[in-house]
This record gives structure tokens, C-alpha cells and sequence, in this order.
């Protein structure tokens, strides 16, 4: 499912990378040299890739009781027979069969290799076994793993990384959400798991590695895509995280395995959903082909009381009619929708792809949860942001400083931020695109410079209505698809 609209497959950047785990991650990326001449692409061999390092790093860290005696690193490395090829691909299939540890079992469920020759198969296990993998601490094992996945989504070859969630955004909606020990942490669209390892990483940072193995948060999320699952697998065990990733689809029945949340951070698939003979789930009141708008309903109603979430949406969410203004009202009805942050253009490798994030907290009092909702402007007057200028950190200095005091419970007026405005609930409900675009516009040095800007941000605005508009059509297709629509119209013939 790699059609996925923006970064279903958000990813863990590599972090405090030393340059001993940068050399790791280049050798290892260009052993993908030798798949070639087999037609592999690049997003292909991460996948296979997982395959031989859980072998080879189960062996490392001492973990190979997790595989049967003869299904093990050492037995690919030695096998000297005709047919490599062979013996790997019978390999590949006990191991998903018969394994006795249901990580391993879940992490070579229904394996198909993208090997063709016992020879380049030979070459790869060689160049992985020849590493000095004793010069890497378990720890930095991870971060290997992290620079593989996030390499992956920086090469425009392989594709994965059109929608990649930027590694910044993904740090401060984390440290804005502040998980701590013991919480459930749910990235309901969880890709190979970006949300989640940068939440580990913040907590084990904040608290100390005494008090997290005393306490240890608990990470759960879901994917559609097996092959992602498995990275997702992959990602979590080699940070030693307690996770429980489901393989399956959210917008179904599949969500009654996901448990209520302290914690949800998310930014799920954007666009129209498509078309399967699976019902829509039952608790969510307002259906649509429309899966942002689906996604959302999931997480403010998996909150548990006082859970809190961030989460990424296309503009349309926050300004058009119709279902999106209903789950609008139920979303400032049952949270307390504290702040939205609206982003740069560009900051997505993806093309025409204007979001929010959108900030807030389950109540558990009677009457709208949200009286006022602050908004940030972080697209007026900024960089053009793109490949070569990605967003940073620090380009969300500003917003953080303004979600703290907001959190806080101080006047946000005190900010002293010309990108900081005050909306009412109402105004967020009926057309916040109205009061919202522009208002740097009025006057000082911010509009001086950004004309170019606001031609552009109107224009993906206007791009994100004809998706918006898309999906609604996409809805009468599938009802006259299930004959209801055909009815009808046979009635007033």
C-alpha cells in the first residue's frame, strides 16, 4: 500500500549517529548494489534486509532462543549445497510456520524473497556477516536500523519516502504530547513505527533507564501493509520496546484490538479510502470514503479521559462543509482542542500537501469540551522548505514556546508572537479557513515578503478541495456500486 497519502510510513531519523553506525548504514545500503542486476528496488531490500538482520543481530544480542536450533545465522552462513537460494526460501517459510516466539513468527508470516540467484543471495549474507558488528553497542543496533529506514524514504528511487513525516515535526509533537512512564502510547497508522521509537526516546531520556525498566511505558499501534508491519516488528525489537503492533486495518472491526489510549500521536493516510467488501466500523458516527476524516474520529474517541493526542491533517479537515464540519463539532464537543498548528508547504516530499496539527485532550465533563482554540501560523512568511531545505528543530522554537504557556494555563497573549491568534469554538466549526488565512497579511514586516507564498497557499488549498470533493464522489460511487443508488433512481423511473 505504498499509494499512501502523507506518511502513513512515518519513520525514525537515526539519532546521536556516530560515524562508526553511518558507516554501518552505508555498507549496508549499498550491498542493495548487488540485488541490481535481479531487478530489486531499494524499498524491496529493506524488506528483505529484515529478513537476514533479525538472523544475523539475534545472534549478536543473544537472542537466538527465539529460533529453532537449525534455523539460525550461522546455518545460512555455512551452507555450502547447490541451491541457496533454495534452502533460504524453506528457510524463510519454518521460520513464519514453526517458530515457538510469535515476534518471530509474526516478523516471516507468509515471507516471499526478491532474491533470483543463489549467488547474489551468497554476496549479501557475506558483506552483512563481515561487518564488525561487536564495535556497535546495543543501542546503536537500533540506530542502524533507524538510518536504514529513514535512508530508504530520503531516496526518491525507492519511492517510500514521497509522504515521509519530517524527523522535527515528529520530535516536537512528541515533546509537546510529553508521554511518560506507564501510559498506553497508540500511533493508530503507525508505518514502521516513527511515532512511537521518538516517544521512547523522550521518555528514556526525561526519566532515566532506572525508573522506564521499573515502570515502562507501553506502545500499541496498527498497520495495513504486512511488509511495513514487519519493519514496524523489526524497529520495536531492536529498541527493546514493549509494543504491540497489530497487522490490519483501523477504519474496520480490526480497531477492537487497539486498547483506549493515554497517549496518540498519528499522522495518518490522507485521501479516499478504497473500495472493499470490509463494513465500516460502527462506532464512528460519520462515515466517509474520506480516510483523514475517519482516522480523526478513531483517535479523539480512543482517548481515555484527560488522553491527549497530536495529529496530523490536510487542510480540508479544518474548512470545508458538510461531514468535516460535523466531526469538527463532535471533536471540540467531547476535547479540549487546545492549539493548531498550520504548516509550511514543502515540508513533506510530497507535492501539494498543505497540513495542521491539530492538538488536543479527551474531557470527561458535560458540554463542549473546547471554548477557544489558539492558532499558529508556521506557513506565512517562513522558507521555502524542500529537500534541501528540510525543517528543522529549530524552525519550531516558536510554536513550542507558544504550546507550553497555552498548556500551562498562561495568557498566550504573553507569547509576544505575531504568529499566534485566538479563535473562537464557532468560528473553528463553521469556517475557520476564513478568520484563519491571512491575518499576518494586515500588515508588517511577515506579509512584506510572502506574496509569492499566498498564491501558493491558495492554490493547494483549492488542490485540497477537489480532493475533498473527490472522495465525496467516491462515496455516491460505492453506494450506486451497492445497488442502493441504482434502486432509487428505478423508483422514479
Amino acid at each position: 500500500m505504498i499509494e499512501r497519502q502523507i506518511s502513513h510510513a512515518s519513520v525514525a531519523a537515526p539519532r546521536n549517529e556516530s560515524d562508526t553506525t553511518r558507516g554501518f548504514v552505508a555498507r549496508l545500503w549499498s550491498l542493495c548494489n548487488i540485488l541490481r542486476g535481479d531487478g530489486v528496488g531499494y524499498n524491496q531490500y529493506i524488506s528483505e534486509l529484515t529478513y537476514l538482520l533479525f538472523l544475523k543481530l539475534a545472534e549478536e544480542t543473544g537472542a537466538e532462543s527465539l529460533l529453532p536450533e537449525d534455523y539460525r545465522w550461522s546455518e545460512l552462513v555455512r551452507y555450502d549445497g547447490p541451491n541457496l537460494l533454495g534452502f533460504y526460501q524453506e528457510f524463510l517459510t519454518h521460520l513464519g510456520a514453526a517458530a515457538k516466539s510469535d515476534l518471530v513468527r509474526s516478523i516471516y508470516t507468509f515471507p516471499t524473497t526478491v532474491f533470483s540467484h543463489s549467488e547474489n543471495l551468497k554476496a549479501v549474507i557475506t558483506g552483512i556477516d563481515a561487518l564488525n558488528w561487536h564495535s556497535l553497542t546495543a543501542d546503536a543496533i537500533g540506530v542502524v536500523y533507524e538510518g536504514l529506514l529513514a535512508k530508504n524514504s530520503e531516496d526518491t528511487r525507492s519511492g517510500a519516502g514521497q509522504y515521509f513525516t519530517p524527523r522535527a515535526l515528529v520530535d516536537s509533537m512528541v515533546a509537546c504530547m510529553r508521554p511518560d512512564l506507564g501510559e498506553l502510547i497508540q500511533d493508530p497508522s503507525v508505518g514502521t513505527g516513527g511515532f512511537l521509537i521518538s516517544a521512547d526516546h523522550f521518555i528514556r531520556d526525561k526519566r532515566g533507564d532506572d525508573a522506564y525498566q521499573a515502570d515502562p511505558p507501553r506502545y500499541e499501534g496498527m498497520e495495513i501493509e504486512r511488509g511495513t508491519h514487519r519493519l514496524c516488528l523489526m524497529n520495536a525489537f531492536l529498541h527493546s520496546m514493549r509494543a504491540n503492533v497489530h497487522l490490519g486495518d483501523t477504519l474496520t472491526a480490526d480497531a477492537e484490538k487497539l486498547c483506549k489510549a493515554d497517549v496518540v500521536l498519528a499522522n495518518p493516510p490522507f485521501g479516499t479510502r478504497a473500495a472493499g467488501m470490509r463494513s465500516a466500523r460502527e462506532d464512528i458516527a460519520h462515515t466517509s470514503s474520506n480516510r483523514q476524516l475517519q482516522f480523526l474520529q478513531h483517535i479523539y474517541r480512543a482517548l481515555r479521559p484527560n488522553g491527549r493526542a497530536a495529529v496530523v491533517v490536510p487542510d480540508n479537515v479544518l474548512f470545508e462543509g458538510g461531514l468535516a464540519r460535523k466531526v469538527r463539532e463532535e471533536l471540540t464537543e467531547l476535547c479540549n482542542l487546545q492549539m493548531v498548528l498550520k504548516l509550511p508547504v514543502g515540508i513533506f516530499y510530497a507535492q501539494n500537501v498543505s497540513t495542521h496539527v491539530l492538538y488536543f485532550q479527551r474531557v470527561d465533563t458535560v458540554g463542549p469540551g473546547t471554548q477557544q482554540v489558539w492558532l499558529y501560523d508556521l506557513r506565512s512568511g517562513m522558507p521555502r522548505f524542500n529537500k534541501r531545505r528540510p525543517l528543522a528543530r529549530h524552525d519550531l522554537q516558536g510554536f513550542e514556546r507558544a504550546f507550553e504557556h497555552v498548556r500551562d494555563g498562561g495568557e498566550p497573549d504573553g507569547v509576544g508572537d505575531d504568529r499566534l491568534r485566538r479563535f473562537t469554538r464557532a468560528q473553528l466549526v463553521e469556517h475557520l479557513d476564513e478568520v484563519a488565512t491571512g491575518w499576518l497579511d494586515a500588515g508588517g514586516d511577515i506579509a512584506a515578503d510572502i506574496a509569492p507564498e499566498d498564491v501558493h497557499d491558495a492554490l493547494h488549498r483549492m488542490l485540497t478541495s477537489l480532493n475533498w470533493i473527490s472522495g465525496e464522489l467516491g462515496e455516491v460511487i460505492e453506494a450506486l456500486a451497492s445497488g442502493q443508488g441504482i434502486k432509487l433512481k428505478r423508483q422514479k423511473l
